[in-house]
């Protein structure tokens, strides 16, 4: 509600601005034009975010010093740090990059947006910016209008680039036009306490454009016309600096943990800036004429200075932050705390976030399917057979763990799967189905949805399998025919084996020997169920077994079988190769 009461307001003070001062219009259309091109410029980018350039944040991520350059290279490109931040928070919530490598993308994408500053100030101040801005709109609508997916991009980002020097244009025509009649350097304030009210009015400038970009635009324009001072330019560009924090806030009040915890980082690292750029503007401000003097731009080129001052407080705050990085991800991950229910087994890496891109929400989808089995189904397999998953994982032979593995574990499969499993399973079939829907997938990442689906189906239906062998196995233990409890000893050395193949089979660097064995096991699982018939009937004939439990013993020498044959079904749909679409290796 007090959002749109705001929302309104704003809407009244800029219709009543447009009506007192007709000469704002120009001004307040170049703005409009600039953040429209930044609209489209980012929707541009956003086409080629499934292929290189999500593939070069993921790689870069491995070192602090990598992804700092990353998220500096990515945002000066696409001149939109809000893209990074999305792209970001996606591969976070999917597992595929750590918090602290968020933080770094986040820390290059701050260095990255004063591209800005030294593209408006080098570049869209200094020539006709107009005659440049017409051929790109030109040709950037013209391939924006095509069928193929990259020419669509490539246009959006080319009539991005266009809109975005054409609001420049305005904004300068604008405040040209407009000294003539105010001039705004009549409300200058001087000394310390203009620092101070130009750096909170800059914050309130981005909090409302959601764009410090669009508000360095804006103050370089201005600074170009000789509107403003250029003590009161720095301290607006330290409040833009400053108020893109608070959109980044807003925008995580609604999202999963991952994003809270970044906009944290982000939160903290521009406030944190901004403070030292105030406490030391005025050495920053003579650092500057200094550099400047050494990199011959004139005393008087104050927009070019601008620039200089802007790139020098944030490359200052990235050093100043890098020893403290660690401390910051500890400090955010013990604050932001992700409240979830305990007796319920919630999803690890879906959420919101992860349907920004085809890529992370797959790599999401796989890593959820692997969580799923290596914390439930295994569990709930193993403790079925009244085998405890460590004996499994270790090196002791198989039919030693089934000679002491006497004692019934009293596994409630039903309850396990409604704990550990139910909520997870449905999510992932949620989240496939949505992808499938309502995402564009290219030919490769349908395959991989259906593999995932498939993979999920067959672990319920190994759970479902587990509970009614369970209920046997359990008999068989009370039972005193020795030839039934072998039998079924004989069932759990089976699986027991499948489930340690399947364990070292992800575990290896060398799967291809592990992946062999377990593509035996399925033929050898075929042939079980031919040969299961000759069985009973022999310890029949022999009056080994009562007939009552024949049934029973057929069933379940199908049952393990089909299990044997899903759960490596599993290990080859989530293990058996490598997530090519992001050269995931979790």
């Amino acid at each position: 509600m007090i959002k749109k009461i705001v929302f309104i307001l704003l809407l009244l003070a800029l219709g009543g601005s447009l009506f007192l001062y007709p000469n704002f219009k120009t001004i307040a259309a170049g703005i409009a034009i600039l953040l429209f091109g930044m609209m489209m410029l980012e929707e541009g980018f956003k086409v080629f975010t499934k292929g290189p350039l999500q593939s070069l944040l993921k790689k870069a991520t491995n070192k602090l010093y990598k992804s700092i350059s990353a998220g500096a290279l990515v945002t000066g490109l696409i001149q939109s740090s809000s893209l990074v931040t999305v792209i970001t928070i996606s591969f976070i919530s999917a597992g595929l990059i750590s918090l602290s490598g968020g933080i770094g993308l986040i820390f290059g994408a701050n260095i990255g947006t004063t591209a800005t500053a030294w593209l408006v100030a080098g570049f869209g101040l200094k020539i006709n910016i107009s005659a440049l801005a017409m051929p790109m709109l030109v040709f950037g609508i013209i391939f924006s209008v095509q069928k193929k997916v990259s020419l669509k991009g490539l246009g959006n980002v080319l009539a991005g680039l266009g809109f975005f020097f054409l609001g420049i244009h305005f904004m300068k025509e604008g405040f040209d036009v407009f000294k003539d009649h105010i001039d705004l350097t009549q409300y200058a304030i001087s000394g310390f306490k203009g620092v101070l009210v130009y750096t909170a009015l800059g914050i309130i400038i981005t909090t409302i454009l959601q764009s410090s970009s669009a508000t360095l635009a804006l103050i370089l324009t201005a600074l170009a016309a000789g509107q403003i001072e250029y003590e009161n330019a720095l301290a607006l560009a330290i409040g833009a600096n400053v108020g893109t924090t608070i959109t980044a806030v807003l925008g995580s009040l609604g999202s999963n943990i991952a994003g809270k915890r970044l906009a944290g980082a982000h939160f903290i690292f521009n406030v944190f800036t901004g403070v030292v750029a105030l406490v030391f503007i005025y050495p920053l401000a003579q650092l500057v004429n200094t550099l400047s003097e050494l990199a011959h731009i004139a005393a008087t080129d104050y927009t070019l200075k601008l620039a200089m001052f802007h790139s020098i407080f944030n490359i200052t705050g990235v050093i100043i932050m890098i020893p403290l990085i660690k401390t910051l991800e500890r400090s955010l991950l013990k604050f932001f705390k992700d409240h979830k229910n305990k007796d319920i087994d919630e999803p690890k890496y879906l959420n919101e976030a992860v349907l920004k891109f085809p890529g992370s929400l797959i790599s999401a989808l796989m890593n959820e399917s692997k969580y799923l089995y290596k914390n439930a189904v295994f569990e709930i397999v193993a403790h079925a057979l009244n085998i405890h998953r460590e004996d499994i994982k270790s090196d002791e032979k198989v039919k030693n763990i089934i000679k002491k593995s006497t004692k019934n574990l009293q596994t409630d499969v039903e309850n396990l799967y409604y704990k550990k499993v139910k909520t997870i399973y449905g999510t992932i079939i949620r989240y496939a189905i949505t992808a499938q829907n309502d995402l564009k997938l290219n030919k490769k990442e349908i395959i991989a949805i259906s593999d995932i689906k498939i993979a999920n189906r067959k672990m319920v239906e190994i759970i479902k399998d587990a509970r009614e062998l369970n209920k046997n196995i359990n008999l068989s233990l009370d039972l005193d025919n020795t030839y039934m409890i072998k039998e079924y000893d004989g069932f759990r050395k089976k699986l027991t084996k499948v489930l340690r193949i399947i364990y070292l089979f992800r575990k290896s660097e060398d799967s291809e020997v592990y992946a062999k064995k377990l593509l035996q096991l399925k033929n050898d699982a075929k042939e079980n169920i031919r040969q299961s018939n000759k069985s009973i009937d022999r310890l029949i004939r022999k009056n080994l077994i009562p007939v009552e439990m024949a049934s029973s013993l057929f069933n379940d020498y199908t049952n393990v079988n089909d299990m044997i044959k899903k759960l490596i079904e599993v290990a080859e749909l989530l293990y058996g190769q490598k997530d090519t679409l992001l050269d995931n290796d979790n």
